[in-house]
């Protein structure tokens, strides 16, 4: 019997895959577990729906990542910080101060968890900032950080 997953099952497959079950595995587990509905032709039809909205989504959102891509070219964010003499950083500049700086100066929200530092920067100077936006799309920012 064929159905429908509604939810991830250890072993046997993922949500929203149709797969291919025993008649008794069905009727007596799966079934009024609520883990999974059979594959006739309403159910598949709303299975198809559902992945066609998930798609549109998905692709909607890489070309609002892939927008956001092509702005973070073109701007140089400046974040100031207090320093000493030799242009040591009291503190440090992390991601989460880069992702207030874009949000205050260029209203561009980027959550600080998709900045990608390898460790704070403590040094006054221009630094170069990889931001991974979405699955496979990839942004690049300059900041300048001055001394105030």
């Amino acid at each position: 019997m064929k159905v429908i997953l509604l939810s991830d099952i250890k072993g046997v497959g993922k949500k929203d895959q149709v797969i291919e079950a025993s008649d008794g595995y069905a009727r007596n587990y799966l079934f009024p577990k609520n883990l999974a509905v059979e594959a006739n032709n309403t159910n598949m039809s709303k299975l198809k729906a559902k992945q066609e909205s998930n798609q549109f989504r998905k692709d909607t959102e890489k070309k609002e990542a892939e927008e956001i891509a092509k702005k973070l070219k073109g701007i140089m964010l400046k974040i100031k910080v207090k320093a000493g003499e030799n242009g040591k950083i009291f503190g440090g500049v992390t991601s989460k101060e880069i992702s207030e700086g874009l949000k205050r100066d260029y209203n561009i929200n980027i959550d600080k968890k998709k900045i990608i530092l390898t460790d704070t920067v403590k040094n006054l100077g221009m630094i170069s900032v990889d931001i991974k936006l979405y699955e496979g799309v990839m942004g690049n920012l300059k900041v300048d950080i001055i001394s105030e």
